[in-house]
């Protein structure tokens, strides 16, 4: 699945393509994980321009001029692919037609991916955003008995954090990702807070840099130590995984809070 870093990429170069150009035709293929009708769909974009791209967690919201905005969730195997004129090749799910031609396809071959006309506003702060903040987080994690992996991974908690960047971000931070939220030391959070936007931002820049068209796929190529393929850290610690549930990649640097 795609992550915040890879989605910020995405919405950067999908703005490039498609911005302040007009939505002639939105057409659904799979209509089976729609939330509204084409209908309503199509009478609340099309003809309206396209004024902004944004990311919201693991999502992008496509905003019009008339307020209206369309949410796309890619989920686990969901692609973004832009053509020119007619989208003939295979799984599409919906497709955006804009004038002059440039159309943006949405596919997936699991028919997972789904699209939402005004999606509800989030309750928890994006992982990137201001309200995500040291004291919020040092706040929240006072109250968790879970393992701060999977406090990371809940989109209630905090948005746009998935499996691969979450063992990351606690390398980064030298924190297990086996350990209890509440009995995390203060200092450590402080850390967790620095290394989750260290290491989302760091991600993006790379991948901007040598991926600088991608719209679709998820880039793994700059991990710290979630990968199968990588043997030691950047601290030249063994990696290890534990497999029960999603992998989970760390190593022994990182402190146990139990």
């Amino acid at each position: 699945m795609p992550e915040l870093p890879d989605l910020q990429v995405f919405r950067s170069n999908l703005e490039k393509a498609l911005l302040h150009k007009k939505l002639k035709t939105l057409t659904v293929i799979n209509k089976k994980k729609l939330h509204q009708s084409e209908k309503e769909l199509k009478e609340a974009l099309e003809g309206q321009a396209l004024e902004d791209i944004v990311r919201i967690g693991k999502e992008l919201h496509f905003v019009f001029n008339n307020g209206h905005v369309l949410g796309m969730h890619l989920m686990l195997h969901g692609k973004l692919y832009l053509f020119k004129d007619e989208y003939t090749d295979k799984y599409p799910v919906c497709t955006l037609l804009f004038t002059g031609g440039t159309g943006l396809a949405l596919t997936d071959y699991q028919g997972q991916a789904n699209i939402t006309l005004d999606p509800p506003e989030k309750e928890a702060p994006d992982a990137m955003s201001k309200s995500f903040t040291e004291k919020y987080l040092s706040e929240a994690l006072a109250k968790k008995k879970i393992t701060i992996k999977k406090y990371l991974l809940d989109q209630k908690n905090v948005l746009g954090i998935g499996n691969a960047y979450a063992d990351d971000i606690l390398w980064e931070a030298r924190i297990s990702p086996f350990s209890v939220c509440n009995k995390i030391p203060a200092v450590q959070v402080k850390k967790l807070h620095t290394a989750i936007r260290e290491v989302l931002q760091r991600a993006e820049k790379m991948i901007k840099k040598n991926h600088p068209d991608i719209i679709n796929g998820e880039v793994r190529d700059y991990m710290l130590v979630h990968s199968s393929r990588l043997k030691e850290s950047p601290g030249g610690a063994p990696v290890l995984h534990d497999t029960a549930g999603r992998k989970t990649y760390y190593t022994d640097e990182q402190v146990l809070y139990a």
